[in-house]
């Protein structure tokens, strides 16, 4: 049997996916802070206009369906509503961890998850930061399948401003006019819908905290983001197999034949979660980093869309106020990133190949 096919495929998926970013980066490309890097880098980027890479048309294909799956996962959860929310959580766990062993397997790189675990530094914030992406996962399962997907829409939207705001307290980031005026205007529109609800808007809140801490803590591991996400979930596997062992004694388990409809969908849940971001590690590699960071709000977007016009949910004069006003905030901070996007590429153009410069995180 000839071989040569299959390893020939083989080897172009590692070449694609083997490098995808952390997921700090798609949580909030437009609105990290500044972090520092080599004019290689930027001159990296800034060879990646629309058009000299052959490659881009496919690359913002892969982008847009990364983000437009991420908006449209509230339609796969509501397949489970019958489901409680954290046993869709345990099997998650449970089914990610398959799809990533195989993954993995197939792009030969055991080595580097071994080499991660090793590491006491990047095992211990990929504990962390697994606990966070645990917490984002059950509240955002929860929410959706209780009807809140506008606010999960809204949690979304606040990430990047919420990363601007962990940056300046834990980072020590020094924020800028505009990010300041960004972070009021946000804290004026919760107030208003909290005072809509009557009740603090804590799903949105939670949401965009839990999601801004776990990117923060899985920058500090330095794994990238396929590892990483594999030792995020091994780390917190036992306690979702636990949970499904204990269901399973009380008869009250969702999974088997007598849910054959059920269980086929909790089976894709590890499809569901790797693979927009193996496109979206595609995409980051041939794509602007500007255009990767205006992308990252489709996601919200569709969300939006979905909580209004298909789920008919509640959409009241305060959530129309906060939902403008935190889109005002995303257009200053966004507006910033751009404009010292450009003037980093003119400084990169004119200074020496080894000088340093500071990057703006989008």
């Amino acid at each position: 049997m000839d071989l040569a096919p299959l390893q020939f495929a083989k080897k172009r998926f590692h070449e694609i996916s083997s490098r995808i970013p952390s997921l700090q980066t798609i949580s909030s490309p437009a609105s990290e802070g500044l972090r520092t890097t080599s004019i290689d880098e930027i001159r990296a980027s800034m060879a990646r206009p629309g058009g000299t890479d052959p490659q881009h048309t496919s690359a913002f294909i892969a982008g847009v369906a990364s983000f437009a799956t991420w908006g449209l996962v509230p339609v796969y959860w509501k397949l489970l509503t019958k489901v409680p929310a954290l046993e869709i959580l345990a099997h998650r766990f449970v089914w990610t961890i398959v799809f990533l062993g195989v993954l993995l397997s197939w792009q030969e790189r055991w080595r580097e998850v071994i080499g991660n675990v090793c590491s006491r530094r990047s095992s211990l914030f990929c504990l962390g930061s697994g606990v966070m992406v645990g917490l984002n996962w059950l509240l955002f399962i929860w929410a959706v399948n209780i009807g809140h997907v506008l606010e999960t829409s809204l949690g979304y939207f606040m990430t990047p401003l919420v990363n601007v705001l962990l940056g300046a307290i834990i980072l020590r980031e020094r924020l800028t006019t505009s990010q300041i005026a960004s972070i009021l205007i946000a804290s004026v529109a919760v107030c208003i819908l909290a005072f809509g609800y009557g009740h603090f808007p804590w799903i949105a809140v939670g949401l965009c905290t839990s999601f801004g801490l776990y990117g923060l803590l899985r920058k500090q591991s330095g794994t990238a983001a396929i590892p990483g996400l594999f030792l995020e979930t091994l780390f917190l596997l036992p306690l979702a197999l636990i949970y499904l062992v204990l269901l399973a004694n009380r008869g009250a388990l969702t999974f088997g034949p007598s849910h054959l409809y059920l269980s086929a969908i909790l089976t894709t849940t590890g499809v569901v979660t790797a693979v927009p971001l193996i496109w979206f590690g595609y995409a980051a590699r041939h794509l602007r980093l500007v255009t990767i960071g205006f992308l990252q709000y489709l996601s919200p977007s569709i969300s939006f869309i979905l909580g209004l016009f298909v789920y008919h949910e509640t959409f009241t004069r305060q959530h129309f106020i906060t939902f403008l006003l935190i889109w005002i905030a995303l257009v200053l901070v966004s507006a910033e990133a751009v404009l010292r996007w450009r003037a980093t590429k003119r400084m990169a153009a004119e200074a020496p190949a080894e000088s340093p410069l500071i990057e703006p995180g989008i």
